[in-house]
C-alpha cells in the first residue's frame, strides 16, 4: 500500500508498506535525505550521534531503521499499527529536512573530554562546521561562524540565506545545538548573534543585543 503524506509545498513523501513484509514501510523522498548508504541501525544505541535516526527511535514501535540517499526505510514492532506512525515518521523527516544538517552525524563521538580550553573547544566546533554543518547549508545559500565562546556560552553568527531565514532557528534549535552538544559538552548556551532583521527574509528581531553580549 503506498501513499503521499504532506510535507512542504517542495518536497513529497510516498510511504509504502513492503507486501513482503507489512511492518517495514519505506518512505521515499523527493529529495535527499542523507547521500549514500545505506546506513542501517537496529538500537537506539546505534542511533547515537545521527539526529534524525534518534528521533525516529523516539517513537513508539520503531525497531530498525535503514538511511539510503532519498529513502529511509523503517521497521515496527508487530504490535504497533501503522496508520498513526506513519504520520509520525513524516513529521519526523520533514523537521530533519528543515533542519539543513545532515541527518547522520559520522564525526568524532569522543571529543568530550572535560577540561579543555576554549580554545581547544572552538577548534573542535570549527572541525564540526567545516567537517558537517557548513556543507549541508550551502545547498541553501547558509552559512554559521563562531563568533566567540566564553565560559561555556558559544556565541555564533549567521549569514547568506541563514540570515533573516524562518527556518533558521529551527536549524540551530533542532540540527547544530545537538551536534555541538556531542563533540563538545562544555557548551551550556549557544547565542545568535545575528541581525536577522537585516536579511533578505527577516521574521525577528536580533535574539541578543550587544549590550547582552558585552556582560
Amino acid at each position: 500500500m503506498s501513499e503521499v503524506l504532506p510535507v512542504d509545498p517542495t518536497t513529497t513523501i510516498r510511504a509504502e508498506t513492503l507486501q513482503a513484509d507489512p511492518d517495514t514501510c519505506k518512505f521515499t523522498v523527493s529529495r535527499t535525505v542523507h547521500p549514500g548508504g545505506p546506513f542501517f541501525f537496529d538500537s537506539k544505541d546505534r542511533a547515537s550521534g545521527s539526529p534524525l535516526v534518534e528521533r525516529l527511535f523516539a517513537l513508539p514501535g520503531v525497531s530498525h531503521v535503514l538511511v539510503a540517499d532519498t529513502v529511509v526505510t523503517v521497521g515496527k514492532d508487530p504490535s504497533v499499527a501503522w496508520s498513526a506512525l506513519k504520520s509520525a515518521i513524516g513529521a519526523v523527516i520533514r523537521t530533519q529536512l528543515l533542519t539543513g544538517v545532515p541527518a547522520i552525524f559520522e564525526a568524532a563521538r569522543n571529543a568530550g573530554a572535560r577540561g579543555r580550553t576554549d580554545g581547544e573547544i572552538r577548534a573542535c566546533v570549527q572541525e564540526l562546521l567545516d567537517r558537517e554543518v557548513n556543507r549541508s547549508i550551502a545547498s541553501h545559500g547558509g552559512k554559521i561562524s563562531i563568533v566567540d565562546i566564553r565560559h561555556g556560552t558559544l556565541f555564533i553568527g549567521m549569514s547568506g540565506g541563514c540570515q533573516g531565514c524562518a527556518a533558521s532557528s529551527v536549524t540551530l534549535r533542532q540540527g547544530f545545538e545537538v551536534m555541538v552538544r556531542r563533540v563538545a559538552p562544555e557548551i551550556v548556551a549557544i547565542v545568535d548573534t545575528t541581525d536577522h532583521a537585516a536579511g533578505e527574509k527577516p521574521f525577528y528581531q536580533r535574539m541578543v543585543s550587544e549590550t547582552e553580549m558585552a556582560k
